[in-house]
């Protein structure tokens, strides 16, 4: 890829981008610490005191909902203070100076906030991002028949009976409503920011993206309808895999062919590591037979005794272990790059959903038979191992993991190519207009033909009424005439 990038946020493609010698500049809230950086990093961060005041709330948002307590209301206030965020990068002259004088042919968006819609549509420059959640988290004009494309948070797969379509008819104006209150959180920066008669809408920003890039796979998605400007590149972070360290291999061989369980749940469930949660897992684990190498808090309570077939660690080269020929089952919190390489290596797993697109994610890997879900309050001792030993034992699971991974292996392309290539095809051919139906652009009511479908309804009923009248006429025309006659 020749072209020139802008990379807004700047924690997912960088090393992907830069192995196809692009030019890129990188914007980005994150301290980039890479020993060879062949690309410039702009690092920004908020005032002081805002800075302090955005980390508080995320550390408390994040404790709400691992601990069950999430509402869409706290999350609302957490996307106030990102549009507050948004107005300030926008105030800083120097930085957005820079980004315009070095004339970039392409903007790439990691799409965590809309702050970088509105920068790029600043810029004046076309712009690609890529969705590294689930499919269903923003709406970017994809067609969603209801009856068998979920709505998100609907907890529903593609098959579904009648009250399932109902829920999910209902939930889709749910869905709507906090989209648009989700946006609605942008206002004041763009009122700010953006003179009046060519402030953007947020909703039409994200149809403005001449690609998208979803984070998601056709092995681990439910089928649905794409536009041609769609690319999946699920396991984009898949890296080739390198042998196991010494000390892991050692605690693997003592448990020969039973093999082990690759337990991890994720950076944010330090905060939900309670120590009845530890005591109830720690004595799931003692039921298996298989070793269990388990990535957690490595200060263990002194009052529980840690069973003799678990090793704990608070690093481990998870994707590696993923790949070990005697791994027979992963508990997994249900991220989605941690189910892209379980698919990879046809690894089983058992999911404990914490928050965000954690839950959907898991409800698809039991539509498709790759593994369970148990929810975090749910856990017990029994009951863990009992959910454990049945997707060990059951080997239809381990079956339905390897077909995945058949169906995510054949591609013709790595995820890797398909990003890069398709971005090199919008840059040589002048952008994505040629990938994008006119429906992008059309008004709702026309995209529905609801203008259509009313129109008919009105001339339909005017006829029947026309014909009523006229009958009612004839009617008492005949009713006339006999009375004519009888007289």
């Amino acid at each position: 890829m020749a072209g020139r990038a802008l990379l807004l946020g700047g924690l997912l493609l960088p090393g992907v981008l830069l192995s196809e010698a692009a030019r890129i500049l990188t914007v980005s809230l994150v301290d980039f610490t890479e020993k060879e950086t062949s690309y410039q990093v702009i690092p920004w961060f908020p005032p002081e005191d805002y800075n302090k005041r955005l980390k508080e709330y995320v550390d408390y948002f994040i404790e709400e909902a691992l601990n069950g307590r999430h509402t869409f209301g706290k999350f609302l206030d957490f996307m106030k203070l990102l549009g507050l965020q948004c107005s300030h990068f926008l105030r800083r002259k120097d930085i957005m100076d820079i980004l315009k004088n070095e004339n970039f042919d392409l903007v790439i968006i990691e799409n965590f906030d809309y702050c970088s819609f509105l920068v790029a549509e600043k810029l004046g420059k076309p712009f690609v991002s890529i969705l590294s959640s689930s499919f269903g988290t923003i709406d970017f004009g994809l067609p969603c028949p209801l009856s068998y494309v979920p709505v998100f948070h609907s907890l529903l797969t593609d098959h579904m009976d009648f009250w399932g379509r109902v829920k999910n008819f209902l939930m889709f104006f749910n869905f709507s409503r906090k989209q648009w209150q989700i946006q609605s959180s942008y206002d004041n920066a763009i009122k700010e920011h953006f003179p009046e008669g060519s402030r953007p809408v947020l909703s039409n920003l994200l149809k403005k993206a001449e690609l998208w890039f979803v984070n998601s796979d056709f092995a681990f998605d439910f089928a649905r309808p794409l536009l041609p400007n769609t690319v999946y590149v699920g396991g984009l972070m898949a890296r080739p895999v390198k042998p196991v360290p010494q000390e892991f291999e050692n605690f693997i061989a003592k448990f020969g062919d039973s093999g082990f369980v690759l337990v991890a749940l994720g950076s944010m469930v330090s905060t939900v590591q309670t120590q009845e949660l530890l005591r109830e897992m720690n004595g799931a684990f003692a039921n298996l037979s298989q070793g269990v190498i388990w990535k957690c808090n490595p200060y263990w309570p002194k009052e529980i005794k840690l069973a003799a077939n678990v090793k704990i660690v608070n690093w481990l080269p998870q994707n590696d272990l993923l790949a070990h020929p005697h791994i027979r089952l992963f508990v997994t919190h249900g991220g989605m790059n941690s189910i892209m390489e379980a698919i990879q290596h046809g690894v089983p797993m058992v999911g404990i959903p914490l928050f965000g697109d954690q839950p959907e994610n898991l409800v698809r890997v039991e539509a498709k038979k790759f593994g369970v879900s148990i929810q975090l309050q749910q856990i017990k001792a029994e009951t863990l191992a009992l959910k454990m030993k049945q997707v060990i034992e059951d080997k239809r699971y381990k079956s339905a993991a390897v077909a995945a991974s058949i169906i995510r292996s054949s591609h013709p392309l790595t995820p890797t190519q398909r990003l890069v290539g398709w971005i090199d095809h919008i840059l040589q051919t002048g952008g994505a207009a040629h990938l994008k139906p006119y429906a992008l652009q059309q008004p709702w009511h026309e995209q529905y033909l609801l203008d259509v479908i009313l129109f008919v309804l009105v001339v339909t009923l005017g006829t029947l009424w026309l014909c009523g009248k006229l009958l009612g006429m004839v009617a008492r025309w005949l009713c006339g005439t006999r009375k004519q006659k009888k007289a």
